[in-house]
């Protein structure tokens, strides 16, 4: 059984104390769509005293998952209990007497207790002026804001988003700002679902990206409307990820090969790929078939902007997969320490950093504001902490920086169409701000600093070409996969088999992958996993083979009767087919609700769903 089930960047930030600078800091507390995972029995420590105080909701951060299971028992040995672990941060929610707090931060292997008080709505008094983590500062520290002034607004550049959907939440409704590619989701057999997020993590970042209020047209200093990086640029969203956040790396491989073959499909102009998706695996990248998808696609012309990962300094010494291959533009998350000036700005301590293959850049990270989808996943988790207003909601992570760097890429292109990606990371690299006091490898070449490439000149594409050796992608889709896997009543996904339960041949896969030729209309690997044509704005609905996922699963189960279909997902959840306004149409996550650590009535109980299935990587 895992300790902690998989978990995506968005931090939410609790109040420390920082002895080195003396002032008080926000350190990671909680992260977006981390899997609630059943944490092992403990022997019971004896507390030194009899702790009476009132109940005061808390977050433990340990140095280690075992260190994570310690302060578990600790918490119970307290007269605690412990809401949920947090595997990203090796820690734990929970509820203690307020005289337990000091106790608990003295045990061994707990390295912080902080208060897990939940935010106020701040409605009409908010202001993005005054926020440094708003689109509207993030803009202005990033330099966008400059490209606008000059006429460079991201038009005429596409940007696919391979994520978990996105919902046409005000911001994201301009007509024509998002087209759907395949849902390549488990989700993807609900036709009430199809396209949606409803995890929130994609809306979110399409909101950085490309977020324009229908109210906005001169962007520069507009602080009355959202305005993202490249707000005339358009969104992609291929979704991959369900109503937790969890994928298999052969969903998102799928994704990637979708997105270069078509990228030029229905008068599209896909230039960037956004990727905020990782995992721990380790082989080389030069044999990884998601690495190698990635490059395949950055060799077809594509900027493929990748988190570098949440987990700081790893044991591995690596970045996030794929953000190992070379090639790709791998991003770090920077913490502007709350204000405009830059030379305090530091590498968030979050961020992932590897001394053999360290993050070409950093971009804004910390405490970002962007649009919020209500009633999804992550808004009916961690909305205490993370709601901002009835329309933003705040996080951190080396997904938003990824999101940041996106929209510069669009807008880089916007300005100089005929860049090849090469000369894209070359530009953005070469322009880059130094930090000091910082380690190389952790912020690569820098902070983004769009004001700086402007008006620098184009790196040649003699000068900007990249001579690593190319990934040939022969390697384990197992090993890309790294320590979690999915997994479906009891049975994990595991080996050279896809999420269909086809055999997974890496050679033959990456051979049609370099001809253009892993998609063949709407079959992927041997298997019908969506439709093959374009309906209005979306690639058309028939996904998985018609209603349900074709054959067996890895665990010899279908994902008809009680899974997707019939009970889960229907009548009074996420009811109505479409999206409405702010809430979802008809009873928004109504009666059946989020009830612990499973899902209340008939579904997603027991062995399926709860505690530790459908564990994977990382939304960095």
């Amino acid at each position: 059984m895992q300790n902690w089930g998989f978990a995506v960047d968005t931090v939410v930030y609790g109040l420390t104390w920082d002895e080195r600078r003396n002032k008080p800091v926000r350190l990671p507390v909680l992260l977006f769509g981390v899997l609630l995972a059943a944490i092992p029995a403990m022997p019971v420590v004896a507390a030194a005293t009899r702790f009476t105080g009132h109940a005061v909701s808390v977050i433990l951060r340990t140095g280690s998952p075992q260190d994570a299971r310690a302060a578990a028992a600790d918490v119970s040995a307290a007269g605690g209990h412990v809401v949920r672990t947090l595997g990203i941060i090796n820690g734990v929610e929970a509820t203690v007497p307020s005289d337990a707090t000091g106790w608990l931060a003295t045990r061994p292997g707990v390295t912080g207790v902080s208060g897990n008080a939940p935010l106020h709505m701040n409605g009409t008094s908010y202001d993005p002026t005054t926020d440094i983590g708003s689109t509207f500062n993030t803009t202005r520290i990033a330099g966008a804001q400059s490209y606008w002034a000059a006429g460079y607004t991201g038009k005429g550049v596409d940007v696919a988003l391979i994520d978990s959907g996105v919902v046409g939440v005000n911001g994201l409704t301009a007509p024509g700002k998002v087209v759907n590619g395949p849902d390549l989701s488990f989700e993807s057999q609900v036709p009430g679902l199809q396209y949606l997020d409803t995890f929130g993590h994609g809306t979110h970042l399409a909101g950085i990206i490309a977020g324009r209020d229908d109210a906005a047209t001169q962007y520069v200093n507009d602080s009355a409307d959202f305005v993202g990086m490249a707000p005339d640029s358009r969104i992609v969203s291929v979704k991959v990820a369900d109503a937790n956040g969890n994928t298999d790396v052969s969903q998102v491989i799928a994704a990637i090969d979708w997105v270069v073959q078509h990228r030029n499909d229905n008068g599209m102009n896909i230039r960037v790929l956004n990727l905020s998706f990782g995992t721990d695996g380790a082989q080389a990248y030069t044999l990884d078939p998601l690495a190698h998808a990635a490059e395949v696609a950055w060799r077809s012309g594509i900027v493929v902007v990748v988190s570098a990962g949440n987990q700081g300094a790893t044991a591995s010494g690596l970045l996030a997969n794929p953000a190992t291959d070379p090639f790709v533009l791998a991003v770090g998350a920077a913490d502007t320490e709350g204000t405009l000036a830059k030379d305090d700005d530091q590498v968030a301590v979050f961020s992932q950093r590897s001394k053999i293959r360290k993050p070409d850049l950093v971009a804004p990270g910390v405490h970002i504001v962007s649009l919020r989808d209500p009633n999804s996943f992550i808004d009916q988790t961690y909305g205490a902490t993370g709601l901002v207003t009835s329309r933003f909601f705040r996080g951190s992570g080396t997904s938003q920086a990824a999101a940041v760097v996106s929209g510069a890429a669009a807008l880089v292109l916007s300005q100089r169409p005929s860049m090849n990606p090469d000369q894209v990371k070359a530009l953005l690299d070469g322009s880059a701000r130094w930090l000091d006091d910082q380690p190389a490898n952790a912020q690569g070449h820098g902070e983004l600093n769009l004001r700086n490439a402007l008006n620098a000149s184009t790196p040649s594409v003699a000068s900007a070409t990249q001579n690593y050796t190319q990934s040939n992608g022969t390697g384990s889709l197992e090993q890309a996969r790294g320590s979690i896997h999915l997994v479906n009543n009891g049975v994990a996904l595991t080996g050279e088999q896809d999420v269909q339960s086809s055999p997974f041949n890496s050679a033959s896969m990456a051979t049609l992958e370099a001809a253009g030729q892993s998609w063949s209309g709407g079959t992927w690997n041997g298997q019908t996993w969506s439709g093959a044509d374009w309906t209005g704005q979306s690639w058309s609905g028939q996904s998985w083979s018609g209603q349900t996922w074709s054959g067996q699963t890895w665990s010899g189960q279908t994902w008809s009767g009680q899974t997707w279909s019939g009970q889960s997902w229907s009548g009074q959840t996420w009811s109505g087919q479409s999206w409405s306004g702010q809430t979802w149409s008809g009873q928004t996550w109504s009666s059946a609700v989020w009830n612990g650590q499973s899902w209340s009535g008939q579904s997603w109980s027991g062995q399926t769903w709860s505690g530790q299935s459908w564990s994977n990587s990382d939304w960095v």
